[in-house]
């Protein structure tokens, strides 16, 4: 079968066209084009779509460069002026939202100095740049200047998924039969009983096609939540005096938003304040030069990504006025791209088609031979009548029939049904799955490298023990009040500035009056213990002014602070990575208060409280000063600092952290910490979650760097902590163990997290800690930033593999089974004991219902107590070929037998004994199929009976095609060609069905793969300790 697969396999991420093309030129048979592909993405839409991008991206790249260079040279005062509409008047506001519009998609600098610059427009738009909008005055201004909302592709309702399941070429050639059968059989049997046969290939036709187009709009809504959960930005504004967190979608044009790095641009706006603000324009322009935006640069435009500094920006025009809203409108995304398991199963499904095709063609010629032979015999070869007509129509409609029974459409469609069913239970156990693939994979990953603050750590933080004066501090359990260290004056007041000032962070009150620190957890902490001192954040702010920010970046591990002094002069304030802006200190604070030359001796000293700490799982800072007699024109100094203190912040581990990595490590999936913090830090932590062990190596960012490529792949195996590591180091680590073989899943939350996410097999982004761009560059977003939630992921990863392995198992039994039965029946006795209607039914028990129950069950615990699936796993294993064969000779044996010795086994005489025998053979093989159903919940294991209430899923789909086989059988025989059976009858259908469970058992004790599992997992021994050799 592999071989034969070929051509069916691409890359869970990023596959090359060429393999795109591939696999969908290989597929030939086709039942339903329109449904099969509905889901997957059109590779000439997606040519189309890029070259529609790019047009928009050079017509927008113009547009700011050309028109901005011509704007120089047109006179303000003479640019067209915007007459101001009565309603906008009658609102409040004296200028026109295209006016806005216009002014910032133009990048017209002069007609905002025109007028007056943001403090005027912002007085033309009614908002105060210091309070923001007023909350009440929010539906206002969405009515005048329009929602922060892009025009959408409409939602496509129940009735087009109802005609989309018409367009089956099968379905559309039994509808011909059907009404040729009614128009004959009117002619020939009369009215009503003519009409029988066909009307009974009608409606199952259109019950085969309700169940279907029920089944999809539910899947589309699924994904249609999903989408909106996509879409969710939640963005920093200024509303009524205090800051405070909406939604993107409530944005409205006089807000006042806080950007900082990583964010998406929200709306068109104007810059009002900031710090070294970059940003990142390609995805607007196409240009991979950041912009520098700041008072003589003020315009920000939608979409774009801040990637540098931090600002406030007043909102100017939102919504479809937006370039970034005509980009949206204009592309519509056309599908996801296919996932190797939808590939491998179209594959699937093409092969068995081909097969299903040629035995229903056979079947047709034989029938029709013996059919022309049986006239010949007769001598009635040349008296043709309505009759003969009917009847090769019959036999045609059984062909046609076979077809649909034969070509496993489901097939690929099961994993887009069992992919937005794990979807739809990740996001409710948050989990946010942005690309299919993603999921699918992550039953694959061999190795997690991971965050350690916020996704093995609680994320909240607290300063635990700080060092200041040659003394350590300790904050008392339970102590919130206050946190008594007796400094001299002087000292306390230098230790404020740093806090309060060097900081990306904002101490303000909510509505009730309740004070609220905004910002990074770390920050928060710092704040906090500045207002435990009893330090005021707006009156050291008011104090001194802020002359320059170099913000916090993840590669320098620290983040500095210029301010003017009240006296003349400036002073410089650092904090950041201990080691780090400790080599840049020239002295440092004594017990006495006097700032002293940093010896050797000190140093050493300081080293050994940073270690203390550390080796305690804190996580330590340190915060210095510099006084300068002017403010310097570039950077801030990189040297000569003073020492002031050392906090020790504790972060603790969260609950479950430990379970969940042994549960990995029990799965042979590797965990590595990858972190910023000190060597000690990460030690003690990973230790404390079960991540380092013994054996297990260690290593700092700095040293992996300087290794050699040779040097590097000998060491990745062992290593389980990687500490003070940049981001560079992350993306290095991932790129070489995914060199080696290694299925790789990276957690991230920065902005230069974003190439190692977009490096890993699978890139999981935290939804709480992470920023815009690293969302973007993620296939999943850990919504609660927790470790339990990646392993719930790789858990459900497992899971639809496993489910469509069962349901593939469980449906190529029912397709070999009704294939052979019918040929052998034709060759032999010339005519097919399943009937059209018959063989539709079956169709939808083994195609859609039989998706339903198995490609949607939740996953056990068994699942994590096996090895990775192998990416070269053969995806239908020895075993499941073993289940198939075996079942399908039971069955064989049983049918066969009834359907050859039937009648004198069953002792059955009179006029109606080949219908009853024929209902017989019909309920006999339904009932091997839901038996068979429940067999396949297990490949391997005996007990199939484990957590099958647990999935009222499974349940309904048992229920319902019992009872819906009561129905046919006992009630719709004049549609369905059976007759009403005696209890005794039932029984032996019931018995023979049962009886495949006891096959079952029978062929699980079989053994075909000596070294692997049923499932392409390798066995590993139970426990953490098996992780070490992984």
């Amino acid at each position: 079968m592999s071989n034969l697969l070929r051509d069916f396999e691409v890359d869970a991420k990023n596959p090359s066209l060429e393999a795109r093309q591939r696999w969908r030129s290989s597929v030939s048979i086709v039942k339903n084009r329109t449904r099969r592909f509905r889901n997957i993405r059109d590779l000439d839409k997606l040519a189309d779509y890029e070259t529609k991008k790019h047009q928009i991206q050079e017509k927008i790249r113009v547009a700011f460069y050309v028109q901005k260079a011509a704007l120089q040279f047109i006179d303000a005062a003479a640019r067209p002026e915007y007459k101001l509409s009565d309603e906008v008047k009658q609102a409040g506001f004296s200028i026109e939202a295209d006016e806005l519009a216009s002014m910032v998609r133009k990048n017209d600098t002069k007609s905002l100095a025109h007028k007056g610059g943001v403090e005027e427009i912002a007085k033309k738009i009614s908002v105060s740049l210091d309070e923001g909008v007023r909350s009440s005055e929010v539906p206002t201004r969405a009515k005048i200047f329009g929602e922060n909302r892009y025009t959408e592709k409409p939602a496509r309702s129940f009735l087009m998924f109802v005609w989309e399941a018409l367009h089956d070429i099968t379905l559309i050639i039994l509808m011909v039969c059907a009404v040729v059968s009614i128009g004959v059989g009117v002619a020939t049997e009369g009215f009503p009983r003519g009409m029988y046969d066909g009307t009974g290939i009608l409606l199952s036709i259109l019950l085969v096609v309700m169940v279907t187009a029920i089944s999809d709009y539910k899947q589309s809504l699924q994904f249609r939540d999903l989408d909106r959960e996509k879409k969710k930005i939640n963005v920093q504004v200024t509303r009524d005096g205090s800051r405070q967190e909406i939604s993107i979608h409530d944005l409205v044009v006089g807000d006042v938003v806080h950007l900082s790095i990583g964010d998406q641009v929200p709306a068109d706006g104007i810059f009002v304040s900031g710090y070294n603000l970059e940003i990142d324009e390609s995805s607007l322009s196409g240009e991979s030069e950041p912009s520098h935006v700041n008072k003589e640069k003020p315009f920000l435009l939608s979409g774009t990504k801040v990637q540098n500094g931090s600002a406030k920006m007043l909102v100017t025009t939102v919504g479809m006025r937006t370039e970034w809203g005509k980009l949206m409108e204009t592309l519509v995304d056309g599908g996801e791209d296919e996932t190797p398991l939808q590939v491998k199963l179209n594959g699937v499904a093409t092969i068995i088609g081909k097969i299903g095709l040629s035995f229903a063609v056979l079947t047709f010629v034989v029938l029709c031979i013996r059919f022309v032979l049986e006239k010949a015999t007769s001598g009635s070869f040349t008296n043709w009548s309505s009759e003969d007509a009917l009847t090769l129509l019959d036999y045609f409609a059984i062909s046609v029939t076979i077809i649909v029974v034969a070509v496993p459409e489901g097939l690929p469609l099961a994993v887009t049904l069992s992919l937005a069913f794990a979807m739809k239970k990740l996001m409710s156990d948050r989990a946010l799955v942005r690309h299919l693939a993603a999921c699918e994979t992550m039953g694959s990953s061999t190795c997690i490298c991971t965050d350690k603050t916020g996704t093995l750590t609680t994320n909240h933080m607290v300063v635990n023990k700080v060092w200041i004066c040659d003394k350590v501090q300790e904050r008392q359990e339970g102590s919130t009040e206050s946190f008594e260290l007796e400094l001299p004056e002087e000292v306390q007041s230098i230790l404020l500035q740093g806090i309060f000032q060097n900081t990306g962070s904002e101490v303000v009150k909510d509505k009730d009056g309740n004070t609220q620190i905004l910002g990074s957890p770390t920050e928060r902490a710092i704040l906090e213990f500045g207002l435990l001192l009893g330090g005021d954040f707006n009156t050291q702010r008011k104090e001194h002014k802020i002359l320059k920010i170099e913000p916090f970046n993840s590669d320098k591990k620290k983040m500095s602070v210029l301010i003017a002094l009240p006296g003349g002069g400036a002073r410089a304030f650092c904090k950041g990575a201990s080691e780090i802006v400790l080599k840049m200190c020239e002295n440092v604070v004594d017990s006495n208060g006097e700032s002293v030359p940093l010896t050797e001796e000190r140093i050493t000293s300081i080293s050994d409280v940073i270690e203390g700490f550390a080796s305690e799982a804190l996580r330590t800072l340190c915060l210095v000063y510099k006084d300068l007699d002017e403010a310097p024109s570039g950077d801030l100094p990189d040297g000569g600092y003073t020492m002031i203190a050392v906090v020790g912040i504790k972060d603790p581990v969260r609950p479950g952290v430990r379970e969940a990595v042994q549960t990995c490590q029990a799965a042979g999936i590797t965990v590595r910490m990858v972190t910023g913090d000190n060597i000690s830090t990460a030690k003690a932590i990973a230790k404390e979650c079960g991540i380092y062990t013994e054996g297990g190596l260690a290593i700092e960012g700095s040293e992996f760097r300087d290794l050699s490529p040779h040097e590097m792949r000998a060491i990745i195996p062992k290593i389980q902590v990687m500490a003070r590591s940049l981001p560079l180091d992350k993306h290095t680590l991932v790129s070489n163990l995914r060199k080696i073989g290694e299925v790789v899943a990276v957690t991230g939350d920065g902005t230069n997290d974003a190439p190692a996410l977009h490096e890993a097999d699978i890139g999981l982004a935290m939804g709480i800690a992470g920023t815009e761009v690293a969302k973007e560059n993620a296939d999943v977003i850990i919504m609660d930033d927790n470790f339990k939630t990646i392993v719930n992921v790789a858990r459900w990863g497992r899971a639809v593999y496993i489910n469509i392995q069962k349901f593939v198992q469980f449906q190529l039994t029912v397709n070999v089974v009704a294939l052979i039965i019918n040929f052998v029946s034709a060759c032999i006795t010339g005519s097919a004991p399943l009937t059209a209607v018959q063989l539709l039914w079956v169709n939808m028990i083994m195609d859609t219902l039989g998706a339903l129950a198995l490609a949607t069950e939740p996953p056990n615990e068994g699942l994590m107590k096996r090895a990775p699936i192998a990416r070269t796993a053969s995806f239908i294993t020895k075993t499941m070929w073993r289940n198939i064969a075996g079942q399908s000779v039971y069955q064989l044996i049983v049918l066969g037998i009834l359907n050859f010795a039937g009648k004198s086994l069953l002792k059955l005489d009179g006029p109606d004994s080949t219908a009853v025998l024929n209902t017989v053979i019909f309920n006999s093989f339904v009932f091997c199929q839901v038996f068979n159903e429940i067999n396949s919940r297990e490949i391997e294991k005996i007990n199939v009976f484990t957590g099958m209430f647990n999935s009222w899923v499974f349940t309904w789909v048992m229920t319902v095609t019992v009872v819906f086989q009561v129905i046919i059988v006992e009630f719709l025989g004049a549609f369905a060609s059976t007759v009403p059976l005696s209890w005794q009858h039932w029984l032996l259908s019931i018995l023979i069905g049962s009886l495949s469970m006891i096959v079952a058992v029978i062929l699980k004790c079989i053994p075909v793969e000596s070294s692997h599992h049923h499932d392409g997992y390798d066995l590993l021994p139970s426990g953490p300790s098996s992780s070490n050799s992984a």
